[in-house]
């Protein structure tokens, strides 16, 4: 199959299920099938290739150390196939068996309602796996790359049908790619995102290396998912993509951290992420006196964990090599009620450079958003310096979606990394400065795109900030002025 041909065998698969389940819901039933299939097909590939070795007589399940997957009696694809009654049942226990026989596998497959005939008749099943069964899905037939390539289409159209709740599992490949870029990972590196969705974030970082002609296999890949579909696309995307060294836990990163050592939070070089904004159910009692040590600068309102994520980040991120790339609404730059933990953040000199972007970069939101680099030690001659760049206008829209081209990407790396004023888009300020006010890290404060003469076309994020940035100004000179007025007078 060509790439387009491999997209529209996928995309099929979820054509089958329209007036039977949502299409949100599609995910969690074409993933597990799909994984199932490929690991199937590349099982009997295997198995085709020993016998070519050692003989015809050489019976199934023989030199189980020559299968990626192990598959019982019973469990595979063809058992399915050749049920006709009941076939949700004998999907369930086949998918249940492969998790058993695999551990590394264990709740892959995910906790969909296979047996739920009102939703899925036996009928619907069956055209289902036929359509699956019309390809082959071994290495030889769609290698890994393509695969892959096929598996993030999915993703994308599944979160182009999903809505407002794509964001929970999706996050915009070209801001992806823009992270990565800016983390820069190197062999060896550990890479961590604490809301990895379908961990494309993670997977960006190995396939960075990959096409650089860089080892991308010895990056050590982690991740913690609070949805278990989430956390099973997550899986099942790396493995096709032949990512083998990861670890992808399922729990409530600010509730309950699952990546530690020695009952500490698990340190890595790189972190990346892109945090569910500003949620209120959080358990922000719990966070004054957390146990994990993350209320490193104070504890963040109810309404906002935004603070509770970037500190968690931080606590998770080695003291030498430790360097994080968070995308977070612009909100976290200049809210007030906020400011005494983003000033001690500030004063900490952990923040290496804020860059503003352009709007509907969020998935399906119209927001604004924001990249806070931090690293735990800055090189010499950046300390004490923070780097500011507004690329709210690098941005390319399209259908009312928007995009980085690859020459906003290149443009906002290559200031990153020279770290250098560039007049009405960059500015290096001092540390010093940015505490005058308040450790505001309001763009709008330091890089104005607005030239002398011409006409301002700010967004209204960006006048909501501006007028932030003004109010923390008035609020400042009132105090003053109060505590002049109080003084007694002296004669």
């Amino acid at each position: 199959m060509t790439q387009p041909q491999l997209e529209k065998y996928l995309w099929g698969a979820a054509v089958h299920l329209r007036g039977h389940i949502g299409a949100s819901d599609n995910k969690q039933y074409i993933f597990p099938l799909l994984f199932f299939k490929r690991i199937c097909d590349v099982y009997d590939e295997e198995f085709a290739e020993a016998r070519a070795l050692y003989g015809d007589d050489l019976q199934p399940g023989a030199f189980a150390e020559n299968h990626r997957f192990q598959l019982p009696t019973g469990a595979h694809w063809a058992d399915v196939r050749a049920t006709t009654t009941d076939v949700g049942r004998a999907l369930l226990t086949a998918m249940r068996a492969v998790e058993e026989a695999n551990p590394e596998l264990h709740g892959i497959f995910g906790d969909a309602n296979w047996t739920n005939k009102d939703r899925l008749p036996d009928r619907v099943l069956i055209d289902l796996i036929e359509h699956f069964s019309s390809q082959k899905l071994s290495l030889t037939a769609v290698p890994q790359d393509q695969l892959g390539q096929g598996y993030e289409y999915l993703i994308k159209k599944f979160a182009d049908d999903a809505g407002h709740t794509a964001a929970e599992f999706y996050t915009n490949r070209t801001v992806v790619r823009l992270m990565t870029l800016l983390a820069d990972p190197q062999p060896g590196e550990s890479v961590y995102d604490p809301t990895c969705g379908s961990g494309g974030l993670l997977l960006n970082a190995a396939l960075q290396l990959k096409a650089a002609g860089q080892e991308y296999r010895t990056l050590r890949l982690y991740g913690q998912e609070i949805n278990l579909i989430t956390s099973a696309i997550a899986r099942v995307n790396l493995f096709l993509h032949g990512i083998q060294d990861f670890e992808i836990a399922r729990g409530n990163t600010l509730h309950e951290p699952r990546l530690l050592r020695h009952d500490r939070l698990r340190q890595f070089d790189i972190v990346l992420a892109n945090p569910p904004y500003s949620i209120k159910e959080w358990n922000q009692r719990a966070f004054q006196h957390d146990a994990w040590g993350r209320n490193l600068w104070g504890t963040p309102p109810q309404g906002c964990a935004d603070y509770a994520f970037q500190q968690h980040i931080h606590a998770s991120t080695r003291p030498d090599t430790g360097r994080s790339v968070v995308l977070h609404p612009h909100g976290v730059l200049f809210r007030n009620q906020e400011s005494h933990i983003r000033r001690q953040m500030v004063e900490a000199d952990v923040v290496e450079a804020v860059i503003g972007l352009g709007p509907n970069l969020f998935y399906n939101s119209p927001m604004e958003s924001c990249l806070l680099i931090c690293r735990t030690r800055k090189p010499a001659e950046r300390q004490g310096r923070i780097l500011f760049i507004n690329a709210v206008d690098e941005v390319q829209t399209e259908k009312a979606i928007s995009h980085l081209a690859e020459h906003h990407i290149q443009r906002i790396l290559t200031t990153f990394r020279e770290f250098q004023d560039v007049e009405g888009f960059a500015r290096v300020v001092p540390v010093e400065e940015v505490l005058t006010r308040d450790g505001s890290l309001n763009i709008a404060y330091y890089v104005s795109n607005v030239r002398a003469g011409e006409a301002s076309t700010d967004t209204l994020t960006q006048t909501v900030a501006q007028w932030s940035a003004g109010a923390v100004t008035l609020r400042h000179s009132l105090t003053a002025l109060l505590t002049e007025l109080q003084e007694p007078v002296t004669r």
